[in-house]
């Protein structure tokens, strides 16, 4: 790309910190996020699924008590990581018009939605709250977003399943490259742990059942795995044109280098390697870089039987097996519409510490696993101009590949 789109402000809220610096630090001391569930609707509706990665620090802590009323969890979850993130990019002023957000979900307010329905099955439609459509959109947290930061020229929301956070970086990206807006904030967010949710998923037969051991139930590329775990929280990234960001003495931490997007046509569920594969490369090929450039991998590595070794395989066809391949879920769990966003944030965090988070729970990996996967501890990286790639693919056959660059 010319005229670079650089990252100037980073926000988290996740099962593994409460912002930034404490999810981090968690990641590269390879913690888990992962509980048990402790709530009365477990026992309730005998959930088949008892545990997931919740946030480390709830929103209550964070928000007032009127915000909290007025906004689904995964609202309150983006509000959260945009605060830390507009702040750590210091407030910049700028013309409101030239301001925009981009922030993604998979599911949307799902909390809002199923609540308020019990309040009409239970005490009538005079009971349902007037704040139930404006909470429950899945629009609702890049509009929140907006309205907290004053951006005016557009609040956007992919809803692109398990892809949508790393979407919404792309897609902010090319807002800024269009020349509609100088700066965006831009990420993912859901709160999806929920009854139905959990329940709907394990009839799926897509998450772990590994009730008595949680904190070792996310295990990608293990022979093991079982399944993928649900995670909860959103990271958000401020996006800057580099001249404007310059200009201003910002500080830089990466500038995304390409973004490649692509669909299958093919199945609602299953991954296509095939369409991963045009999405890595066209990444590659809009960032101007050479497979050698590239020395990490945060892969969507979701822990699912099958979409592990097709992604692998597609890894290695795109960069061979000289990068570094970290996944990041075996700690943080799924965070579905969340995932890419958060993901995108520890890309750009082993870029600036050049060191690869650790994948956990890797016992028994696959004989014959083609990538240079990161086990148990963190892995250095090498100096210099150096970029990484960020996968999200999701449900319906969306495949979203960004790659970060060092600056």
């Amino acid at each position: 790309m010319t005229n670079h789109v650089v990252i100037t402000g980073l926000g988290v809220t996740s099962p593994l910190g409460g912002d930034v610096a404490s999810t981090w630090e968690a990641a590269l001391a390879g913690r888990s996020g992962v509980n048990t569930l402790e709530h009365d609707w477990v026992e309730q509706y005998d959930a088949p699924v008892r545990f997931a990665g919740e946030l480390a620090v709830p929103a209550a802590e964070v928000l007032s008590v009127p915000e909290t009323r007025r906004m689904d969890p995964s609202a309150q979850y983006a509000v959260v990581a945009a605060r830390e993130a507009w702040a750590d990019a210091g407030s910049p002023e700028l013309d409101p018009t030239r301001l925009a957000t981009v922030v993604a979900s998979g599911i949307g307010g799902v909390w809002t939605l199923l609540s308020q329905w019990d309040n009409y099955k239970e005490k009538g439609p005079r009971r349902v709250s007037p704040l139930t459509v404006p909470m429950l959109m899945p629009n609702a947290p890049s509009a929140q977003v907006s309205m907290l930061v004053g951006a005016r020229a557009g609040a956007h929301t992919p809803v692109s399943a398990c892809a949508s956070g790393a979407e919404a970086i792309g897609y902010a990206a090319q807002i800024i490259l269009s020349g509609r807006a100088d700066v965006v904030l831009a990420g993912g967010t859901e709160a999806p742990i929920h009854p139905l949710p959990l329940a709907a998923f394990a009839r799926m037969q897509a998450l772990s059942t590994r009730n008595d051991d949680p904190q070792g139930a996310s295990r990608p590329y293990d022979v093991t795995r079982d399944g993928f775990v649900m995670g909860e929280g959103a990271g958000i990234v401020v996006l800057e044109r580099e001249s404007h960001a310059r200009a201003r003495g910002a500080h830089i931490y990466a500038r995304i280098a390409g973004f490649g997007i692509t669909s299958d046509a093919a199945d609602i569920a299953a991954p296509s390697p095939e369409g991963q594969e045009r999405a890595m490369r066209a990444a590659l090929a809009e960032s101007e870089l050479s497979a050698s450039d590239i020395v990490h991998v945060n892969a969507h590595a979701t822990s699912t039987p099958v979409g592990d070794m097709g992604e692998a395989g597609v890894i290695a066809k795109v960069l061979g097996d000289r990068a570094a391949v970290s996944a990041t879920k075996s700690m943080t769990g799924h965070l579905l519409g969340g995932a890419g966003a958060l993901e995108t944030i520890f890309t750009v965090l082993a870029l600036r510490d050049r060191k690869a988070p650790p994948t956990i729970n890797v016992t028994q990996p696959e004989p014959d696993l083609p990538i240079d996967l990161v086990r148990d501890v963190p892995r250095d990286l090498p100096a210099g101009d150096v970029a990484a790639f960020n996968n999200g693919f999701g449900f319906g056959g969306h495949n979203a590949s960004l790659i970060i660059a060092s600056v």
